[in-house]
């Protein structure tokens, strides 16, 4: 069984029930592939084989005796940003180097109780604040298509573990793209829910009125599977929202293409640094659109110049009040010999956070001390608000709005890029955080380096289903989401 890491999410779960292979396979599968292959990729932090076929044989003892769910036996990786009981939970920061949870992030007690199977967590920017996955402390992961570039950021361990076949699927946080963008740079699925439809219990806070858990796969359709599992109201969440939650593997093929109306931001495609190549893969998918049925129309977002200065004033204040409590008094990273308690804290954050998160600490701090909340953080709540009202504005003449999900493909390692480069790279998926709003990227093609080129769908509040439905009619017309990189077609 030298191929399964080629099965689909649906594949793995008629496989497993039918008794073709066993969870303890799949799993040692994915082990041996992980051992063999990762120390190129480097998209794990930590590898977790005992508790991994513990879970894979209890799996196949539900299999066995017709206790088992949909997904039961499944392997699956969590970005190293939610707690795992038992389990070291760095997010990527040397502050949390000895940090192991004392309990599990709804999101990985759903995927447990789902009879899903933890390979372990993968590395990702620290504190989720980056676009490349290289401000990690234990090192940058690379991208499967092209070794010596990124993978995105800060979701990039998840991308680039799936994209190398070394899990079947991820979990990811986008708090202003993480899912979309390294999604995009792997030729991945990835979704971002509506704020508030997955819980954010036991994910590490980085801006807590714009984080949110989702999907990774390769397909529209394995994201569905994940997104049947995690999708839900949770008490231990005051931001989760008591809301029915849809069985999106059904829903598949529940919207209708044809006739389907998606909005084309004349702004987002006159951006300064929109790759041609980009601009005409995303082009290209909107006419294959078009020609299954979708109308395009020209519409108008006339808040898109705000998003960035917007964004980067919010989601540094609120990493800078979510940050304080890594003080080196409770637990993490406690210099050595400190003078006293305010050299404690002053070297204890010093050396424990990485040049980016201090960056964004100081800048929120700065946003939200006397004489500066007013003119900073207020007025960019307000400016929030107006972005949001461009937006509803927008859905009531179209029921989706397409954008790319990046300006450019993936970056070289070691670019270097300045701190405004790297947050300009970001400005289409800003807003759907700053907004609370669900999107997805699809992939749609390579650029003339042979990278991947994601087609991002924003919809309205609630439509994840509507998203990944016509995400997924779009890949059953086209074929860019069974592109493998070479790493990935390597038997373990």
């Amino acid at each position: 069984m030298t191929d399964l890491h080629r099965l689909s999410i649906r594949e793995l779960a008629e496989g497993l029930s039918q008794a073709k292979f066993s969870s303890r396979e799949l799993t040692e599968h994915y082990l041996q592939r992980i051992a063999k292959l990762d120390s190129q990729v480097k998209s794990y932090v930590t590898v977790t084989p005992e508790q991994a076929l513990a879970e894979a044989d209890a799996a196949d003892a539900a299999l066995k005796a017709g206790n088992a769910t949909a997904l039961t036996g499944i392997p699956l990786a969590h970005k190293d940003i939610f707690c795992t009981k038992g389990i070291k939970t760095t997010a990527g920061s040397k502050i949390l180097d000895n940090f192991i949870s004392p309990y599990d992030a709804t999101v990985v007690e759903k995927t447990k109780a789902a009879g899903l199977v933890t390979l372990g967590k993968v590395n990702m920017d620290e504190f989720a604040m980056g676009s490349t996955s290289e401000s990690s402390y234990v090192g940058a992961t690379s991208n499967p298509w092209a070794l010596d570039h990124v993978p995105g950021g800060s979701s990039g361990g998840s991308a680039a573990a799936v994209a190398a076949d070394l899990a079947p699927f991820a979990t990811g946080t986008d708090t202003g793209g993480s899912i979309r963008q390294p999604a995009s740079f792997c030729g991945l699925t990835g979704l971002k829910p509506t704020y508030g439809r997955v819980s954010r219990f036991g994910i590490i806070a980085y801006a807590s009125s714009l984080d949110q858990a989702g999907p990774m796969a390769r397909s529209a359709e394995d994201c569905a599977y994940l997104m049947n599992v995690i999708a839900g109201h949770d008490a231990k969440d005051s931001t989760s929202v008591k809301k029915e939650v849809d069985d999106y593997v059904a829903n598949l093929s529940n919207t209708s293409v044809k006739g389907l109306r998606i909005g084309i931001p004349k702004q987002y495609f006159n951006v300064v640094g929109l790759d041609a190549d980009v601009k005409a893969r995303v082009e290209e998918s909107l006419k294959k659109l078009e020609e299954m049925g979708a109308t395009l129309v020209e519409i108008d977002l006339n808040m898109t110049e705000a998003y960035v200065p917007t964004y980067y004033l919010i989601a540094p204040a609120e990493a800078s009040s979510n940050l304080s409590r890594y003080d080196g008094v409770r637990y993490g990273h406690r210099c050595e010999n400190p003078a006293d308690l305010m050299d404690l804290y002053k070297r204890s954050r010093s050396e424990g956070f990485g040049p980016e998160v201090q960056r964004r600490i100081l800048i929120g701090t700065y946003a939200l001390s006397a004489g500066y909340y007013d003119a900073y953080y207020v007025k960019a709540q307000k400016v929030r608000r107006l972005i949001q009202q461009d937006f509803l504005k927008a859905f009531e003449n179209v029921d989706v709005i397409a954008a790319p999900s990046a300006p450019t493909t993936a970056y070289k390692i070691g670019a270097n890029l300045s701190p405004t480069e790297m947050y300009l790279g970001d400005i289409y998926t800003l807003a759907v955080n700053l907004a609370g709003l669900p999107a997805i990227n699809a992939p749609v093609g390579f650029d003339k380096d042979s990278l991947p080129v994601g087609l991002q769908l924003i919809g309205n509040y609630w439509s994840e289903s509507q998203l990944l439905s016509i995400v997924h009619q779009y890949q059953q017309n086209t074929d860019w989401h069974t592109k493998r990189a070479a790493i990935a077609e390597e038997n373990a």
